[in-house]
């Protein structure tokens, strides 16, 4: 009798917390560390070949960059709570094909991707971030009205020739450097009306058709170094032309004119102009100054983003830049040059571990004394 009441109280218990929604099982896969009740799900550098089994069906963060994926197909679309996806540094071809509405953020660099269809992005519409860089698309297809709330998107490191159409309108930064872009279609940034940041150094240009960035009226930033500009031809006046007008910060003149072009940011030093940024290959360093030998993109920032929060480094000769010597093909491989460390260390970096030796010593002297 006791054992029938019992089962019977857990049977209603249960029906009770699937009715409310209240009660979740918490678990985690033995492959993964979990975090946050378990709805925070680290499954990254675990050689995974699919995805693990035992995900809670609430889990909101969930990363399973640095494996061996190479194809997922619809088993994330149960995870409707899903926020964050990293699906870094693996072997996929193409995104998964049913992914979470409910997603802020995708991170699909250092994979194999080709190309991104229609599919692969409608109906996304909470999406606010996607990453796509390091990866071999040459095409990729936005439907109109669709990913409103994208604010940012890296493209850069892939194999574009031509700047792509119908991209996100609400879109407030688009890297598409270290591609092979040669031509950038009329209309194609006319849709773009909150564009702060454009990106389209180490790239293939060598013109651009005149008024191509006229509507972009809320730019703050543009680089244009490090692409072969034809400066004798007759097609390249309006592009530099744009570049001295713009109220916006022009980082990398084309033709070498000087630095930082446009009305609110003249570098000049004495009148003269100095050798132009952004035509060379960049070190990455932290915000301290320190170089890395590895690529971590989540602990490094450019010299591009330090110039454009300290602007004052670059005009006292703080900033480094090392020599390029990589020229782009198609069937050259993908992957990024490596980090190089930077050449400078302070003074006080090399004095402080000093000073500790010396301390630690003279200690060691006392208390061998007293004894």
């Amino acid at each position: 009798m006791t054992r029938a009441l019992t089962m019977l109280a857990s049977f209603f218990l249960l029906l009770l917390c699937g009715l409310l929604g209240g009660c979740v099982l918490s678990v985690c896969p033995s492959v993964c560390s979990c975090s946050g009740g378990h709805r925070d799900a680290d499954c990254s550098s675990r050689g995974l070949t699919k995805l693990p089994r035992g995900l809670q069906h609430n889990i909101r963060f969930l990363n399973l960059s640095f494996n061996s994926l190479q194809v997922l197909g619809g088993e994330l679309g149960h995870y409707a709570q899903l926020r964050s996806l990293d699906l870094s540094f693996n072997h996929l071809e193409s995104l998964p094909p049913v992914l979470p509405r409910s997603l802020w953020d995708i991170k699909a660099s250092w994979n194999h991707l080709r190309s991104l269809d229609k599919n692969d992005t409608a109906f996304h519409w909470n999406l606010k971030q996607l990453d796509l860089s390091h990866n071999e698309l040459e095409r990729i297809v936005f439907i109109n009205n669709t990913l409103l709330s994208v604010k940012s998107l890296n493209l850069s490191h892939n194999r574009f020739w031509t700047v792509p159409t119908n991209m996100p309108q609400n879109l407030e930064s688009i890297d598409l450097s270290f591609n092979y872009l040669v031509q950038i279609l009329p209309g194609s940034l006319d849709r773009l009306p909150r564009l702060v940041k454009l990106y389209l150094h180490a790239n293939h240009f060598s013109s651009l058709t005149g008024g191509v960035f006229d509507k972009l009226t809320a730019l703050e930033t543009i680089t244009l170094g490090d692409n072969p500009w034809a400066c004798e031809e007759e097609n390249i006046t309006g592009i530099l032309q744009w570049a001295e007008k713009t109220g916006a910060t022009v980082l990398g003149c084309p033709c070498f004119t000087r630095p930082v072009c446009g009305q609110n940011h003249l570098a000049t030093r004495d009148g003269e102009p100095e050798p132009a940024p952004l035509t060379e290959e960049t070190l990455w360093v932290n915000s301290r100054g320190e170089g890395y030998d590895d690529v971590s993109t989540s602990r490094t920032i450019m010299v591009t983003s330090t110039y454009e929060e300290n602007p004052s480094l670059y005009q006292t000769g703080l900033l480094v830049w090392t020599s390029s010597t990589k020229s782009h093909s198609v069937s050259e491989d993908t992957s990024t040059v490596k980090p190089k460390m930077a050449s400078s260390v302070s003074n006080a970096q090399t004095v402080e571990p000093q000073m500790k030796i010396v301390t630690l010593n003279f200690l060691l002297c006392t208390i061998a004394t007293s004894m």
